[in-house]
C-alpha cells in the first residue's frame, strides 16, 4: 500500500518541475545603454547575440540599475530592495558582506521553490574574510593613486579554510568566480574554497602584462603567481556553458545568474577578438561579451532548454569615464542617446540595457516603454511561482507579470528614486525627472564632449528635465516650473522616509 502511494508522488515531481520555468540573469559590468545595435543602430559595435535575443523577447527602452556603480546595483537586483535604503558604496578589496543577517535574496527564494541555484562570474558583494584570517595577520600599505592603500598579503589568511558569507551562504548552490576582477584575492573561487592557495601578494606596477585600453586598475593583494586576467573572462564563459549542459537530462528547474567582469576595466579582450569593433577595444570587449551571451544561448538550445527558460540580460551601471575619450577618438557614444556616465545619477548612469526573453509570454520582438528596474524581477519571478513574499522583503520590487503577460496597457510604475552617493538623489516620476542636487555629473564632464553633443554646462542649483521631450537632459527647466521642483523635492523627501514603494506592502 506503501509504495502504491509513494509512487504517484515519485512521478508527479518531474511534472511540477517541468512546469516553473529555469531563469537564466546575464549581467554585464560598466556597458553602456548605446554600446548594444538593438537600442542604437548608429553604435560601432556588433552585437549579433544579444541583438538576436532582443528579437526573440523585449526590448525595454526605459530599464533601470538601482545605483551608478557595482556592489548596490548587484544587491539591488539580488534582494529587490533600493541599496539606498542601507548603504551607497561598493565592497573595497577584502571586504564584508553587504548583506543582513536572514535577509531574502531571489536565489533563496528560488531554492524554496525547489530550483538548483548557480552564480558564475563577478560576486562583490563581499566575504567574510576575518573568519579566515590569521590572528597574527596585519595590514600594511602601498601608493596607489597618490594615497596610501591598505594592502593584505597573500600569507595573512588560512586559505584552508572555507569562506563564509558569500553566495552560498545567500541561497546559492553553487558559485565560481574570481569574485572581482580587479580586486584581490586572484584565484578561482568554487563554491566556499579557493581551487589552488595564492602564493604571492600583488602589489602595483608588478603587473608586465598590458592592458588593450586604460589602466590595469587592479588593488594590491593576494594572488596566484600564475593568475592570467586575459583568462578570466574565457574561463567564466566555459563554466557557465558547462553547467548548462549539466542540466540536460535533469528536470529540476534552474536559476543560473552569470554577471560578467566585462566591460569593466581592465578592458582586456583576447586577441581573437581585436579590431571586431570600431569602437576600439573597448568595443572588442564588449563584443567578446556579447559572443558568451551566444554560447550561453546556444547551450541552452542544445541542452533542450530554451523554449522553458527566460533570459534576462540587463547591466548594473553605465560606461566607466572612459568613454568620453572613446566618444572623441572613435565617435562612438557608449551611453547614447542618453547624458552621463558610470556613477552619475543623469540616465546615462543607470539607464541600462534591458531586454527579456520569456517563451510562451513576451511577444517575441517587442519593445516597451514602461519604467522598470531591477528590482522589479524578483516580485515578477515570484508572481509567475505563486510565491508570496514575506512583507519584510523585496520593499522595491514591482510585480510586472501581468504587464509581460499583456493584461494591462502600462506597467505598474511610475517613480523611482535614482542615486549613486549619499549627498545626491534625482526622482523620476513620469516624464519628470528632478536632480535634486548642484549635478547629475559625479565627475566634470569635459567641455569637448559638452560642446559636441550641444549641451549647456549646469548653472542652476537644482535640475528638472522632462525625458518626454529631453531624452538627452540637455535643457535644464528648473527655473521655469519652480512649483515642479517643490513638487517632487516634497515627493523624494516622502519616498526616502517609507521604508517601501512596493504597493503590495501598503
Amino acid at each position: 500500500m506503501l509504495a502504491l502511494l509513494v509512487l504517484p508522488a515519485l512521478l508527479a515531481a518531474p511534472l511540477l518541475h517541468a512546469a516553473q520555468p529555469n531563469i537564466v540573469i546575464l549581467y554585464a559590468d560598466d556597458m553602456g545603454y548605446g554600446d548594444l545595435r538593438a537600442n542604437n543602430p548608429s553604435s560601432k559595435i556588433p552585437t549579433p547575440n544579444l541583438d538576436r535575443l532582443a528579437a526573440e523577447g523585449m526590448r525595454f527602452t526605459d530599464g533601470h540599475s538601482s545605483s551608478g556603480i557595482c556592489t548596490p546595483s548587484r544587491y539591488a537586483l539580488l534582494t529587490g530592495r533600493h541599496h539606498w535604503r542601507d548603504f551607497h558604496g561598493i565592497v573595497n578589496a577584502m571586504g564584508g558582506p553587504v548583506f543582513k543577517p536572514g535577509q531574502l535574496t531571489l536565489p533563496a527564494m528560488l531554492q524554496k521553490n525547489g530550483y538548483t541555484t548557480a552564480c558564475i562570474g563577478k560576486w562583490h558583494l563581499g566575504w567574510d574574510w576575518d573568519a579566515i584570517k590569521r590572528p597574527d595577520a596585519q595590514t600594511s600599505s602601498t601608493q596607489q593613486w597618490g594615497k596610501k592603500t591598505p594592502v593584505w598579503g597573500h600569507e595573512d589568511f588560512d586559505w584552508s579554510k572555507p569562506i563564509p558569507g558569500g553566495p552560498l551562504d545567500r541561497g546559492f548552490d553553487h558559485y565560481f568566480g574570481d569574485s572581482v576582477i580587479n580586486f584581490p584575492p586572484y584565484c578561482w573561487i568554487e563554491d566556499n574554497r579557493v581551487t589552488q592557495v595564492p602564493d604571492t601578494t600583488l602589489l602595483p606596477g608588478e603587473i608586465t602584462a598590458t592592458t588593450k585600453e586604460g589602466n590595469w586598475e587592479v588593488r594590491p593583494g593576494p594572488a596566484r603567481s600564475d593568475w592570467d586576467f586575459y583568462q578570466a573572462l574565457p574561463t567564466l564563459a566555459d563554466k557557465g556553458v558547462a553547467w548548462i549542459e549539466a542540466r540536460k537530462d535533469s528536470a529540476q528547474p534552474f536559476f543560473l545568474y552569470f554577471p560578467f567582469p566585462s566591460p569593466h576595466a581592465p578592458i582586456i579582450p583576447t586577441d581573437e577578438f581585436d579590431g571586431k569593433s570600431q569602437a576600439g577595444p573597448y568595443g572588442d570587449f564588449v563584443y567578446q561579451t556579447d559572443h558568451i551571451c551566444g554560447r550561453i544561448l546556444e547551450a541552452l538550445e542544445k541542452a533542450g532548454k530554451a523554449d522553458n527558460t527566460i533570459v534576462i540580460f540587463t547591466a548594473d551601471n553605465g560606461p566607466e569615464q572612459y568613454a568620453y575619450a572613446r566618444d572623441e577618438k572613435y565617435d562612438h557614444w557608449s551611453s547614447a542617446p542618453l547624458r552621463g556616465s558610470k556613477r552619475d545619477i543623469f540616465e546615462g548612469g543607470h539607464h541600462v540595457p534591458f531586454i527579456i526573453k520569456w517563451p510562451g509570454l513576451i511577444k517575441p520582438g517587442s519593445a516597451s516603454s514602461a519604467l522598470i528596474s531591477q528590482t522589479d524581477i524578483m516580485a515578477t519571478l515570484a508572481s509567475e511561482l505563486n510565491y508570496d513574499l514575506p512583507s519584510n522583503s523585496a520593499a522595491d520590487s514591482f510585480d510586472f507579470l501581468p504587464y509581460l503577460k499583456g493584461d494591462t496597457a502600462s506597467g505598474p510604475r511610475t517613480t523611482m528614486v535614482h542615486n549613486t552617493y549619499k549627498n545626491a538623489y534625482a526622482l523620476r516620476q513620469g516624464d519628470w525627472v528632478l536632480i535634486d542636487a548642484k549635478s547629475g555629473a559625479q565627475k566634470k564632464t569635459p567641455k569637448a564632449w559638452l560642446e559636441k553633443h550641444n549641451t549647456p554646462a549646469e548653472d542652476q542649483p537644482v535640475g528638472l528635465y522632462n525625458l518626454k521631450e529631453d531624452l538627452g537632459q540637455r535643457h535644464n527647466l528648473a527655473a521655469k516650473h519652480p512649483e515642479k521642483v517643490a513638487q517632487l523635492q516634497a515627493r523624494l523627501k516622502e519616498i526616502r522616509a517609507s521604508d517601501h514603494t512596493a504597493p503590495r506592502l501598503d
